[in-house]
């Protein structure tokens, strides 16, 4: 019941509406609590949304063409660039004892008073803001939760392409 659910449009459309749900429900999170998102969350953010535009043009593609395969590949290269994010983004909060407790720069102005190289070198990079642990939930920090997201997503659109084959 649960493939027929999935097949065709729905489950791309499914996919596209709960990358944007998590983002909606980061900002949900981040207001509700006063907290700011360092560089690694946004980028994390900007992962989701990204994947959820690939799943919305995915639904609207017909199964078993080129493009659907590519749409698939970038899916899935995308969930996996996601998934190396939040694994930085954890490490950095597991040896948050060994980073300089320097918040730095913020995104905004990164991106407006450096080079764009140096800008994603910097978020990557990661700074003090993003060691630290603002909230969890059972125990899971948020990079963790979005590690989670991002192998499910990418297990999800490997699914979807093969239940969509004819």
């Amino acid at each position: 019941m649960l493939n027929k659910l999935l097949i065709g449009r729905t489950g791309y459309l499914i996919g596209f509406v709960k990358c944007f749900g998590l983002v909606g429900l980061a900002l949900l999170i981040q207001t509700h609590y006063n907290l700011e998102p360092c560089p690694l969350c946004i980028s994390q953010r900007i992962l989701f949304m990204s994947l959820g535009v690939l799943f919305l043009i995915a639904a609207f593609v017909k199964p078993e063409t080129v493009l659907q395969k590519i749409l698939t590949l970038l899916q899935v290269v995308t969930a996996l660039g996601g998934a190396g994010v939040a694994i930085r983004h954890w490490y950095l909060q597991a040896h948050k004892g060994d980073i300089i407790a320097d918040c730095g720069v913020g995104f905004d102005y990164m991106f407006d008073n450096f080079p764009l190289q140096k800008a994603f070198k910097l978020i990557f990079r990661g700074t003090g803001d993003c060691a630290a642990i603002d909230w969890t939930l059972f125990g899971l920090t948020l990079p963790q939760l979005g590690l989670i997201a991002f192998i499910g997503f990418g297990i999800f659109a490997i699914y979807l392409a093969k239940l969509n084959r004819k």
